[in-house]
């Protein structure tokens, strides 16, 4: 192993020995390409220090290293000569402004293609619709091709290189990604990179006995390594399978004494590595043949478009033995040495981690070298928390102590997205105020059930586990907000209410720093779909009850204001614009003000000496904040710019129920 002292020097031999090499095996398409080639080297010249330190340090215990360091340099190069002439002036942009999505002009919206469009090219037909509501990011969920029947949502993924056939092809999306950056909106997809399908051809080369891609996967001949490794790990989908492997009687058909790491095989099936489901075979990273390929796959994406990839599952891809298997420092080198990979070969490509996870391992995730954007599962959850406490101790804590991230990355905040939700807040942080985790989560569990008393929810249970009682909410925004519920029982104050709510949480995510996502859908109030019920291929996954079709019928009402959909859309129309409109809703900065009322919500926003002050109010009753928090931080010197309240008082300021007042 290289030490700390040698490692620029090393790198730089290496680079000496090894670019020469590479020349000569893409003699072509240099010679074709010379001044393109000249833009490579440069980049690789800055870059290649930090890849080589990092896959030192992953693989250079390994006696063929540099034959895969080659072969990634290699891929590398092949990436950058395919990469489109428009892709290589946005990588220079991006280079000239790399802060670039902590503009306040950013919004993001998430949906499924069929779901939303039926196809790519309807997506493409929605375009001035995503321009209409503002998008800037649109994040199309898994749309590679899947196996049939169950695909985890799109996230068991067959090719990496094909779109899924019902849905378009691979040049249609390339297509759809230059019509959106025409319109100036950056197209994001998923990078499954933790696991791949069983119907993948690597995992179907490792069926019949290729040990060269046997061992792009974590597969056991006995359960001797897996119930060593078991000792430690959580179950993920317990209703599924128990534990983290699944055995497959059709492997190595025929006997292998020696592979696959040494491991004998006897051609009697084997026990596979799959954290989620039994059709999702985790990939196995300490192997660089898989890093490389994986590496070819982000490039490819990236030169069909994508600007933004979102990093799906990053708290698994690393296995050690006696760990969890979860927030390993092996995951952060390898993202950062994907990180680098980006740089040398797509610099305009971010990252986007997906960490559902303690918020203390969320963040060691978010650095410039790592993922530059993350979503914040934390504020997501204490969002609906605020709503069914109706206080916001834990919110306003959480912004306090754990939103500031590194100036060159950012927040994505979302209300809803096509997951479920999880109670991630931290137990240590809860017995701060007082309260317990593990009974709170029941709470708040039962509450979003619509099972406690005076809850205006109607959601669903994910993955109970009957041993613990314990489980995750699945639902759209507005049923969980109380809108499905004022609507069946007929309630214009309810219904009222429920609108308020749901733009009370939009607001926040839309003001408080970092890039606001929307799960398109709930701009117009979407309710619970329980037609999920008659698929066979769903009814056992209630989160299917949040990704219902879109009803283009429902968004024909967003111009009506006497329409329900109109009422939430119009109202939401007004929270971007007076995003878009303020300088000081750029950037991540936020300051907390203590409202000293344990229903208000209050926080500063200041960018490029601009200053922008919010109060919200979680509560179905009027609350007062007296005026002198008011004159401390100035408030009386900015305009209303938003929300229904009086704010003359010289007194007390009365805050109108659910009302979210922005000043400016």
């Amino acid at each position: 192993m290289l030490t700390t002292l040698n490692i620029e020097r090393e790198s730089q031999r290496t680079l000496q020995r090894l670019l020469p090499r590479v020349e000569q095996a893409l003699a072509n398409p240099i010679s074709a390409d010379a001044q393109g080639w000249d833009e490579f080297v440069t980049r690789l010249d800055t870059h290649f220090p930090k890849l080589f330190k990092l896959y030192t340090k992953i693989y250079g215990e390994r006696y063929d290293f540099f034959f895969h360091l080659e072969d990634l340099l290699n891929s590398l190069a092949r990436a950058w000569f395919a990469r489109p002439n428009d892709l290589r002036a946005l990588d220079r942009a991006r280079e000239t402004n790399p802060l670039w999505f902590q503009s306040n002009q950013m919004l993001g919206g998430v949906c499924y293609v069929d779901l939303f469009a039926n196809n790519i090219e309807g997506i493409k037909s929605k375009i001035p619709y995503f321009k209409e509501l503002g998008l800037t990011y649109l994040h199309l969920m898994p749309l590679f091709k899947t196996p049939e029947g169950e695909n985890d949502g799109g996230y068991a993924v067959s090719s990496y290189r094909e779109v899924h056939p019902p849905l378009g092809t691979m040049e249609q999306l390339a297509e759809l990604a230059r019509e959106l950056r025409n319109a100036g909106i950056s197209l994001v997809v998923d990078l499954v990179f933790n696991h791949t399908a069983d119907e993948h051809s690597w995992a179907e080369h490792a069926k019949a006995g290729d040990d060269e891609y046997a061992d792009f996967y974590h597969i056991f001949p006995s359960r001797e390594l897996p119930d060593a490794y078991e000792r430690n790990l959580r179950e993920i989908f317990p209703d599924e399978h128990t534990g983290a492997f699944t055995f497959f009687s059709n492997l190595f058909p025929s006997r292998i004494s020696e592979g696959n790491a040494g491991r004998a095989r006897d051609g009697g099936g084997g026990w596979v590595w799959t954290t989620f489901h039994s059709y999702q075979w985790d990939l196995n990273y300490a192997n660089p043949a898989v890093f490389n390929r994986m590496a070819e796959e982000m490039l490819f994406l990236a030169n069909q478009g994508v600007e933004v990839i979102r990093l799906d599952a990053v708290a698994f891809i690393w296995k050690e033995m006696d760990t969890g298997c979860e927030n390993l420092p092996g995951a952060h080198k390898l993202i950062q040495a994907f990180n680098a990979v980006s740089r040398i070969a797509s610099p305009a490509l971010l990252f986007k981690s997906e960490a559902i996870v303690h918020p203390d391992d969320v963040v060691k995730y978010i650095a410039p070298d790592e993922c530059q954007l993350s979503y914040n599962p934390l504020l997501m959850a204490l969002l609906w928390n605020s709503l069914a406490t109706r206080k916001i101790r834990l919110l306003s804590q959480a912004l306090a102590t754990r939103f500031k991230l590194h100036p060159e990355t950012a927040w994505v905040n979302y209300v809803r997205v096509h997951d479920d939700i999880g109670w991630t807040f931290s137990d240590e942080d809860a017995v701060t105020l007082g309260i317990n985790g593990n009974d709170h989560r029941r709470f708040l569990n039962e509450f979003y059930r619509g099972r406690f008393e005076g809850s205006f929810a109607r959601g669903l249970p994910f993955q109970e586990n009957p041993k613990t009682g314990d489980c995750r909410i699945s639902g759209t925004c507005a049923s969980l907000a109380g809108l499905e519920k004022a609507l069946k029982e007929d309630k214009a104050d309810d219904i009222e209410f429920a609108i308020r709510r749901i733009l009370l949480i939009h607001g926040v995510i839309l003001t408080s720093g970092g890039i606001p996502l929307i799960y398109l859908g709930d701009e117009i109030g979407t309710l619970n779909d329980y037609t999920y019920r008659d698929d066979p291929t769903h009814q056992r996954d209630s989160r299917w009850v949040h990704r219902p079709r879109a009803d283009w019928e429902k968004y024909a009402k967003r111009n009506d204001p006497n329409s329900i959909e109109g009422r939430v859309y119009q109202g939401l129309k007004m929270l971007i614009e007076l995003r878009k409109r303020l300088p000081a809703f750029a950037g991540g900065e936020l300051e907390i003000i203590q409202t000293e009322n344990e229903h208000v919500l209050s926080f500063t926003r200041t960018h490029a000496g601009k200053r922008a002050m919010i109060f919200a109010n979680f509560s179905e009753n009027p609350q007062t904040v007296q005026a002198r928090i008011f004159e401390q931080y100035s408030v009386q010197n900015k305009k209303p710019l938003h929300g229904i309240s009086q704010t003359s008082s010289q007194s007390k300021i009365v805050i109108e129920p659910l009302d979210f007042l922005v000043f400016g």
